[in-house]
């Protein structure tokens, strides 16, 4: 049983990257999958898809080759949320990273946050 799945997600992802592993496959879930399209869209991983066997769909995230220093922070746990405003976000690294933001209108990076005027529990950083 994994009590924080975004963590594991996270750090399957950190291990696989240093491993220098082409992909890594993670137990799925929308939220993961929402998570893993923006990690894509920003360029810090490759594709994803949703492979279905017999027992339980999974997850499969390919990596870029050369992206071994990827730095995924957890912010918020399911022990200890963190939450931010509007007024309290702030870009990450100076804009060399990105922030990923839980809202009611689902995941957002700072960034796209910033502009509609909404905050949320802050999920995690990535550079």
């Amino acid at each position: 049983m994994i009590t924080d799945p975004i963590a594991d997600l996270l750090t399957r992802i950190r291990n696989a990257s240093r491993a220098r592993h082409d992909f890594v496959t993670i137990p799925y879930s929308k939220m993961k999958e929402s998570l893993v399209s923006i990690l894509s869209e920003e360029g810090f991983v490759g594709e994803s898809k949703v492979v279905r066997n017999e027992k339980f769909p999974m997850l499969k995230v390919f990596l870029l080759p050369g992206n071994t220093q990827i730095e995924l922070n957890r912010k918020s746990s399911p022990g200890r949320r963190q939450y931010v405003s509007f007024s309290d976000l702030r870009t990450v690294k100076n804009g060399a990273g990105i922030g990923i933001i839980s809202t009611s209108r689902g995941l957002f990076t700072i960034e796209n946050a910033m502009e509609q005027g909404i905050g949320g529990e802050y999920i995690c950083e990535v550079y």
